[in-house]
């Protein structure tokens, strides 16, 4: 509703488009943020981004972009045309998916979406405590979710969902591209 009221004009549709296609952004396995699933017959930057950025500046999606390299500045190796979308309120994320499903995350079953509402919950959490938000992704084969100082190390931060303990794409950061340490976070003991 407050799409269609403060949005300008043309904007109001293609920010309400951007906006519904969040839900199917984050099911992705590969969450980079795709022009083709807002609109897949004319999707771009060229049309959508502007509305993309007017939800940002709303404050109501948070933007985390991939880095050319894992290393410090963050802000000096971003790569401005490769992003992941969140949601900057998990309460509004979760209310846009279908009926019921409120209902299955409250009992525990979150199904094949668990992994994009743990990733959404770390990325508002890591935004609220003021940082800004990195990934790093290269080929679709290394990547992890977020990149962070931390006690002032480069810092790789995965988010797993599932019982799977290992990270090999963290292992082959540490080991390969020489960031001193990592972050795993998990509903289980690692």
């Amino acid at each position: 509703d407050d799409i269609a009221k403060y949005a300008d004009g043309n904007d109001k549709a293609k920010a309400r488009a951007c906006f519904l296609s969040i839900p199917r952004q984050l099911a992705r396995d590969y969450k980079k943020f795709s022009y083709a699933v807002v609109d897949q017959n004319n999707g771009s930057a060229r049309k959508y981004g502007g509305s993309l950025q007017w939800l940002h500046d709303a404050g109501t999606i948070l933007f985390c972009y991939n880095l050319e390299r894992p290393e410090r500045p963050f802000e000096g190796n971003v790569r401005l045309n490769s992003f992941k979308v969140y949601m900057a309120d998990i309460g509004l994320l979760v209310s846009m998916l279908e009926d019921g499903a409120q209902k299955d995350i409250i009992n525990g079953d979150l199904g094949i979406y668990k992994g994009a509402l743990y990733e959404n919950v770390v990325a508002d959490m890591l935004a609220k405590a003021g940082k800004n938000l990195y990934y790093f992704e290269r080929n679709s084969k290394l990547e992890i979710d977020f990149m962070i100082r931390f006690e002032d190390k480069t810092t790789a931060l995965e988010v797993k969902s599932s019982g799977n303990r290992k990270s090999k794409s963290m292992d082959s950061l540490i080991e390969h591209y020489g960031v001193s340490q990592g972050i795993k976070l998990a509903a289980s003991n690692i």
